[in-house]
């Protein structure tokens, strides 16, 4: 099929599919594709220049795929070889702003897959009885950082391995310096890169009814002398075309520059027509007799602005970041220069209900603008002599933008998106030293951003937060959990201080963490106390700091209170353990060996282990708090009212828990022991741990040393 068919179609007099408009040619190839016709790939990899037509073209073809849709097009009038079967639509998972790991679970997810890791859904996908369909559209668009490079990862990580796998009938819009990596590694015959630019694809007479519809005032263009009569309406159209080599995109500016300022046009002057997307800003700035200049520095900070969009009250301050003076002037007079090019943000309720949920706060009505196509912000890009320097004032203007440096007051955009900045700027290390900003940030663009830093070059604290990040992401919790789990992170990793400063920015924290022991193959875990006199039950103090209290001293006065500790069992021949005796005094059969642990502050305990005293039953009646666990997760609830004030959710499996009878939660995973001491004050909202994609249900607490004490 090449683009001969367009002249075949065309005598027919087949109607041109109302919204593509053309490319007749690469239809036919998608609907062979779609029914499997004898010879059709298997897979197709669509690309082209930017603004050549891809999402156009996939988004017209899938209005055929829907059955929907179908239902509403004239489908009768159409090229017969265009349109693809009636058959149940594809699926279609945007990569837009998401990550290639967070792309492969929305595929699991559509398809109902029980895989619990992203590498055991290709082969879940393979062992499917019926072929798959799968269109993946504007891959260039992926991932929640531009300068993190995701189209490359998503290319590789993702579409390459679905590729390959022979029950999935993969489309995918790549960018062209992707297509062929990803139809390369497939055997001859398997896959069909469709080239949009190349001459076999190319549709000249669809861009002329393209830029002819656009004029037409039948279809919204405002009555002028180049729109209303069709003698020169069409010789302009083919002007336009001419001009553009291809590109729709530049067709599009340059008819949205022509009807939003005719005056001083003259349509049979060609050289007036741009043949780029920086030609189409240069001359309708020149129209408007502005230095091109000047519109191209209003319109960077939208070049560079990350996610859905900037907030307009954020413009300002960044042009005159960017530029080095005041554009405030040029702003205000600049709408109408600037309005060909950009779009307004169409506010996303679903994400906006998300953001209320988690706490992190929503727009709360605020104006989004982007651009109108990513091409656009590369033109302007490319002209600047620094992105770099670029990068940099704009990171410094956001950084000043937050007030008095309280991330819960930051603007949602400075809060998740500096990042992105600093990453671009080559600033990023140096930014995350804050624990603050650590917690706010959307832990998914944060992560994106740190994973593009070479690991070198992170220091400790950023090492926990990567360490940390997918369990935030996993969890999607709110910024006050995200801060709690922040905070045992750090003390897990020796970084007290960071620790503590979460304590101090307002956060309505779940717990303290009191110490933590890197201690694998920890069997359970539970909490009692020793006695504080002398002989042979005495502890001897290890711990960093402790005052010695409770060795036998032989005075007079009250007895010492008992010493609260955490015993771990723990395999035979752990440093400092006990074997564990057994009923009738002999060792312990399974291995097993007794560690104790200061319960309230760091340090290992030499004592005797049948001296460790449990709470008796009325003690643990008459403690204010219980438990409940699952697999990896656990919940802490007051007696009271039965409302959790506490949800723990580890990123490994819990070998065991336990809660003394004044609030202190020891809980061992297959990494260490961490104690927490439960803050007493229960929260007016109950957090709560998301439902997990898959788990075992809840399970028994830690029998520890003698059964359950939740």
């Amino acid at each position: 099929m090449s683009a001969s068919d367009e002249g075949i179609a065309a005598r027919a007099g087949y109607a041109p599919h109302p919204y593509v408009g053309g490319r007749t040619a690469a239809l036919r190839a998608l609907a062979a594709w779609r029914m499997r016709w004898p010879g059709a790939p298997r897979v197709i990899v669509l690309t082209g220049n930017p603004g050549s037509g891809r999402s156009r073209l996939i988004t017209g073809f899938l209005m055929m795929c829907d059955p929907g849709h179908r239902k509403q097009l004239p489908l009768d009038d159409l090229d017969p070889a265009t349109v693809p079967p009636d058959l149940p639509a594809p699926a279609v998972p945007s990569p837009s702003g998401r990550t290639a790991a967070q792309l492969l679970w929305v595929i699991a997810d559509h398809f109902g897959l029980r895989a619990d890791r992203g590498e055991d859904i290709f082969p879940e996908l393979a062992a499917r009885e019926e072929p798959v369909t799968i269109v993946v559209p504007d891959v260039d668009r992926a991932g929640p950082v531009r300068a993190a490079h995701e189209p490359a990862r998503l290319v590789r990580d993702v579409l390459k391995p679905l590729a390959a796998t022979e029950t999935v009938q993969l489309l995918a819009d790549v960018p062209r310096e992707l297509a062929a990596e990803l139809a390369e590694a497939l055997p001859s015959g398997q896959a069909q890169i469709i080239d949009l630019d190349a001459p076999e694809w190319a549709d000249p007479k669809g861009l002329v009814l393209h830029a002819e519809t656009a004029l037409d005032p039948g279809a919204g263009a405002p009555e002028l002398p180049f729109t209303t009569d069709p003698t020169v309406r069409r010789p302009l159209a083919e002007a336009l075309a001419r001009r553009a080599d291809g590109s729709r995109l530049t067709v599009q500016l340059a008819v949205q520059s022509l009807l939003m300022q005719p005056e001083g046009f003259d349509p049979a002057d060609e050289s007036l027509l741009p043949a780029t997307v920086g030609e189409a800003l240069d001359l309708h700035a020149r129209r408007l007799d502005v230095d091109p200049q000047t519109l191209r520095l209003l319109l960077a900070p939208l070049a560079f602005a990350e996610g859905e969009g900037l907030p307009v009250q954020l413009w300002g301050a960044l042009a005159n970041a960017v530029a080095g003076r005041d554009m405030s002037q040029d702003l205000a007079d600049g709408m109408l220069l600037a309005a060909p090019f950009i779009q307004p943000v169409e506010p996303d309720a679903e994400q906006d209900a998300d953001d209320e949920a988690a706490g992190d706060g929503a727009d709360d009505g605020r104006t989004l603008l982007r651009l109108q196509h990513p091409a656009i912000a590369e033109e302007i890009r490319s002209g600047l002599p620094d992105v770099r320097d670029a990068q940099t004032k704009i990171a410094m203007a956001l950084l000043e933008a937050v007030p008095q440096q309280n991330w819960a007051k930051a603007d949602p955009y400075i809060r998740d998106h500096l990042a992105a900045h600093t990453l671009e700027a080559g600033l990023l290390p140096q930014l995350l030293t804050d624990p603050g900003l650590f917690a706010h940030a959307d832990p998914v663009t944060l992560r994106a951003a740190i994973e593009a830093v070479p690991l070198e070059q992170l220091g400790a604290p950023a090492r926990t937060y990567l360490r940390t990040a997918p369990l935030l992401t996993r969890s999607q919790a709110p910024a006050g959990m995200r801060a709690a789990f922040l905070e045992s992170a750090f003390v897990e990793d020796g970084l007290a201080p960071y620790a503590e400063a979460l304590h101090t920015l307002g956060f309505d924290l779940p717990w303290r963490t009191l110490w933590s022991v890197p201690l694998p193959g920890v069997r359970a875990v539970t909490t009692g106390s020793l006695p504080q006199e002398g002989g042979e039950g005495t502890a001897a103090e290890t711990a960093p700091g402790a005052d010695g209290a409770g060795a036998g001293s032989g005075g007079e006065g009250p007895a010492p209170a008992p010493r609260p500790v955490a015993a771990f069992i723990v395999p035979q021949g752990t440093p400092g353990s006990r074997t564990v005796p057994g009923p009738d005094g002999d060792a312990s059969e399974d291995g097993a060996a007794l560690l104790l642990h200061d319960l309230l502050r760091p340090g290992y305990i030499a004592a005797d282990p049948t001296q460790v005293q449990l709470p008796s039953d009325e003690t643990k009646a008459a403690a204010p708090f219980g438990f409940s666990r699952g697999a990896d997760y656990l919940r802490v609830w007051a007696r009271a009212g039965q409302k959790v004030v506490a949800a723990l959710l580890s990123d490994t499996p819990l070998t065991g828990a336990d809660l003394s009878p004044d609030g202190v939660l020891v809980v061992a995973t297959e990494r260490g022991v961490t104690a927490r001491q439960i803050l007493a004050a229960a929260p007016a909202v109950a957090p709560t741990v998301p439902a997990q994609r898959t788990g075992a249900a809840d399970t028994a607490a830690s029998d520890g040393l003698e059964g359950d004490h939740s």
